[in-house]
C-alpha cells in the first residue's frame, strides 16, 4: 500500500530539487526533502531512484486508441494500440480521438477502450465526434455524449481544411463548438473542439471568424497537426496570442519538407514569447499518417506512434532547453487545458503519475496511478491482449 521513493530529482514540472515522495492508493501523500518519520507496522516498500530525475507523466491529448486509418480500403485500417504502446514512451494518460473513418468507428467503441485501458491501469478518455458533421455520437447530441458520458470530454478531432472532411460551413462549426462549450460548462469536463487541421488554403480561417464573430471563450478551439505547413503554424502562434491553445503533432518531417517537427516547432514557440501555458504536444498515435496524390489518393503512409512524445522531449532536452522550460507542453499544459485536475503535476495529492528519466533524458521507469508499469526500459505489465 505505502511506497517511499528516496532521492528523486523532482521536476514537478517545477525544479524542486531532491525530495523523497511517499505514494499509497495511487496518490503522492507527501513529498518532502527529509525523512519522515513513519511507523513500522505500516511496512513500507522503498525504491531508492539515486538522484535521477522524475517527472509527470506525460499526457497524450490525440491518440487513436481503436486506431485510424481506412483511407486506402479496409486493409489499411489500423489495429488498437495496447497498453504498453502507450507506458514504455511515459506516456500515464491518454484522450482518444476517432479520425478519417468515423462510420465503421463509433463512438461506442472509443469509449469502451478508453474505459478498457483505464481497467489495465492508464488513465484514459476521449473525444466524441470525428471528422465529419453531423458528428458521429452515442446518445444523439454532442452535448448528451459529454453530459452523460463518464470518459467523454469534448468533442473531435473535427476535420478543417482538408479534402477528407465533411467541408463544414463556418455556421456548422459554430453549432457544434456552441454544444461542446455549454456541455463542458454543465459537467465541469474540458468542452473543447478539437480540430483536425489538414493541408487546406485555409487553414484556420474558421477559428478566427470565431473569435471574431461569437461570444465563445478562444479555450473551446483546439487546432491540432498546427506544425504540418510552416505558414499555418505561423497562423497558430496569432491564435495562442488571442487566447487558442494550440497542439503541435509529433509525427516524422523530412528535411525538405513545408513542416516542423515538433522540437522546432516548441522552441519556435517559446522564442516567440507567447503565453507558455497555451502550447501542447501529442503523438497521434495509431492514426495513419497518409502522404496522398493530385487525385487526392494514398500514395504511402506511416502510422503515428506514441512513444514520439518522449522522444520529442528527449530532444528538447538534448539541445539544451531544461526541463521545468519544455515539460509543460507534455504535462501540466495538457492537464489544465482538459480540465485533469489531478493529472500533470508532481505534487502531493495528485495522481501518482511518475516518470524517471535516465541520464540521457529516456524513459527508465513509468509508475500509473501508484503502480510500476514500466521498469529499467522494459514493461512490467501488460495488456489483457499483449504479449
Amino acid at each position: 500500500m505505502f511506497e517511499l521513493l528516496l532521492n528523486a530529482d523532482v521536476f514537478a514540472p517545477q525544479a524542486l530539487g531532491r525530495q523523497h515522495l511517499l505514494v499509497c492508493a495511487g496518490k503522492v501523500v507527501w513529498m518532502g526533502e527529509g525523512f519522515p518519520d513513519l511507523p513500522a507496522q505500516l511496512k513500507i516498500v522503498e525504491t531508492d531512484l539515486g538522484g535521477r530525475r522524475l517527472i509527470p507523466g506525460l499526457i497524450d491529448g490525440h491518440a487513436h486508441l481503436t486506431g485510424g486509418g481506412g483511407e486506402a480500403g479496409p486493409s489499411t485500417r489500423v489495429p488498437p494500440l495496447g497498453l504498453s504502446r502507450f507506458t514504455l514512451g511515459g506516456i500515464t494518460s491518454a484522450v482518444g480521438v476517432l479520425g478519417t473513418d468515423d462510420t465503421t468507428r463509433s463512438t461506442a467503441e472509443l469509449l469502451a477502450t478508453a474505459r478498457g485501458l483505464t481497467e489495465e491501469g492508464l488513465s484514459a478518455w476521449c473525444l466524441t465526434g470525428g471528422y465529419h458533421l453531423p458528428p458521429t455520437t452515442l446518445t444523439g447530441s454532442v452535448r448528451g455524449d459529454i453530459v452523460h458520458l463518464d470518459r467523454v470530454i469534448g468533442v473531435g478531432e473535427l476535420a478543417i481544411s482538408d479534402h477528407r472532411s465533411s467541408q463544414p460551413t463556418l455556421d456548422e462549426v459554430l453549432r457544434v463548438a456552441s454544444e461542446t462549450h455549454v456541455a463542458g460548462l454543465m459537467t465541469g469536463k474540458a468542452g473543447i473542439l478539437h480540430l483536425h487541421l489538414g493541408d487546406g488554403s485555409r487553414g484556420l480561417e474558421f477559428v478566427r471568424a470565431a473569435l471574431d464573430q461569437t461570444e465563445l471563450p478562444p479555450r473551446v478551439f483546439n487546432p491540432t497537426h498546427v506544425n504540418r505547413r510552416r505558414a499555418l503554424f505561423d497562423e497558430a502562434l496569432e491564435l495562442a496570442e488571442r487566447g487558442c491553445t494550440i497542439d503541435v503533432t509529433a509525427f516524422p518531417v523530412e528535411d525538405e519538407e513545408d513542416a516542423y517537427s515538433a522540437e522546432e516547432a516548441v522552441t519556435r514557440y517559446f522564442a516567440a514569447g507567447l503565453p507558455s501555458d497555451r502550447l501542447t504536444v501529442s503523438s497521434d498515435g495509431g492514426g495513419c499518417l497518409p502522404s496522398f496524390d493530385a487525385e487526392g489518393r494514398v500514395a504511402h503512409f506511416d502510422v503515428g506512434k506514441p512513444a514520439a512524445l518522449a522522444k520529442t522531449l528527449w530532444a528538447l532536452l538534448a539541445s539544451g532547453h531544461s526541463p521545468e522550460e519544455v515539460l509543460p507542453p507534455f504535462t501540466s499544459n495538457v492537464a489544465q487545458h482538459l480540465r485533469l485536475t489531478d493529472k500533470g503535476r508532481v505534487e502531493v495529492g495528485a495522481d501518482a503519475d511518475l516518470v524517471v528519466l535516465g541520464d540521457g533524458g529516456e524513459v527508465e521507469d513509468v509508475m500509473a496511478r501508484g503502480r510500476w508499469m514500466v521498469r529499467r526500459g522494459e514493461a512490467s505489465v501488460l495488456g489483457t491482449f499483449e504479449g
